[in-house]
């Protein structure tokens, strides 16, 4: 079984003495680095790093939690981790085809913050605040613009909505990040939710697992077993997120029948390869979390950097499918922009269609076929 990554150690940081505090998941939010001076005391910044720190600020907000700092080489700028943290000068670009609103969530709102997009399905944003501002956010539109967190009156307006819909099975409470939300208000959000008899599944989604794994204590885990099925999505980008401080967070998941999945992010430079991909979702099969999707980059705006070709998720795909054990491969997902809905992609494995026939390209390569059975008519007639 692999073992995860230490902890980052506390040793020559600027929280050296405060072990107690660091492992209190409000003292890492409250702490967040959110400064470029601050970012210079961890990390040895580039000219570039610090130019484009300014260039930036207004695009997109910048927050980092300690605990994920830490996680980051000190002096590499190509370090996976790092990457997600540090603003580059990209971000003020805006490219062919890129939208603020790429998924097109505003023309679905159908509440205040709700989202109803699919017909058996919702979305609530239920904050836009999040323990760190990765740089390539889909919604960087709206997150952390004011750093708010949802109120009574919103919610009561979405539940009405819900209440009155019985076609919506389920309900994914998102943001930002949805367990910003105290655990007070996540527990009322929950029993409401709960008490529609049309509501089946819960989603919650969430980054914490990976961005301050300390927020998932046992009386958020308690309140999230109280109210199962709650499923959890997490969104694990990279096998050095995967340490023992992320595992324990996730123990404490699973053990209160708290089913995890993890929906990895494709980003050019961190892990588009299917090395990087496969070291990712053995750590996470072996911390008992499920990859779920891997996630095309969406069209936001600013963040075609991080951007790969269709191409690259199909090729690793391709060569994960067959070489290793299929619970470690994700469906290959792109939400196609304006708001169309997701498509999974698969490689080409058809190689031709003759009559009844199908052939097929093997992961060894090999080529096989497969018979269609007779037509039914046929069979019955004794044909």
């Amino acid at each position: 079984m692999l073992r995860p990554h230490p902890a980052p150690s506390l040793s020559g940081t600027p929280w050296v003495g405060l072990e107690d505090q660091f492992s209190d998941w409000a003292w890492q939010v409250k702490n967040r680095i959110t400064t470029l001076d601050g970012l210079g005391r961890v990390l040895e910044l580039t000219a570039e790093d610090r130019a484009a720190f300014d260039v930036c600020a207004p695009v997109f907000r910048f927050a980092v939690t300690p605990y994920y700092l830490l996680l980051a080489d000190r002096v590499d700028p190509s370090c996976p981790v790092r990457r997600q943290i540090v603003p580059q000068p990209e971000e003020r670009t805006v490219r062919l085809g890129e939208r603020a609103d790429p998924l097109g969530e505003e023309s679905f709102e159908a509440a205040p913050n709700l989202i109803h997009r699919y017909p058996d399905r919702a979305l609530l944003l239920a904050t836009d605040r999040c323990p760190i501002y990765c740089r390539f956010c889909t919604r960087r539109r709206i997150v952390g613009r004011t750093e708010r967190q949802g109120t009574k009156a919103l919610f009561a307006a979405a539940l009405d909505y819900v209440r009155v819909h019985p076609e919506i099975k389920e309900l994914i409470v998102s943001g930002g990040d949805a367990l910003m939300l105290g655990d007070q208000v996540l527990d009322d959000l929950l029993g409401q939710l709960r008490g529609i008899d049309h509501i089946e599944i819960i989603r919650v989604a969430t980054r914490m697992p990976v961005t301050c794994p300390m927020r998932i204590d046992d009386r958020l885990a308690d309140t999230l077993a109280r109210h199962k099925p709650v499923y959890v999505m997490t969104h694990f980008n990279h096998a050095k997120e995967c340490t023992e401080a992320a595992a324990v967070a996730l123990d404490r998941l699973v053990d209160r029948g708290v089913v995890v999945y993890n929906q990895t992010v494709l980003l050019r430079g961190i892990n588009d390869d299917a090395r990087a991909i496969e070291e990712l979702n053995r750590r996470l099969v072996s911390m008992r979390v499920t990859p779920y999707y891997l996630h095309q980059c969406d069209l936001a705006e600013g963040i075609e950097h991080f951007r790969t070709p269709l191409a690259k998720g199909l090729e690793i795909i391709d060569r994960l499918r067959g070489h290793v054990s299929g619970l470690l491969v994700p469906q290959l997902c792109v939400d196609v922009p304006g708001g169309l809905g997701k498509v999974t992609l698969v490689p080409e494995w058809i190689v031709e269609r003759e009559g009844r026939v199908t052939r097929f390209r093997t992961y060894t390569g090999a080529i096989g076929e497969y018979w269609d059975p007779d037509p039914v008519d046929s069979l019955i007639s004794g044909a």
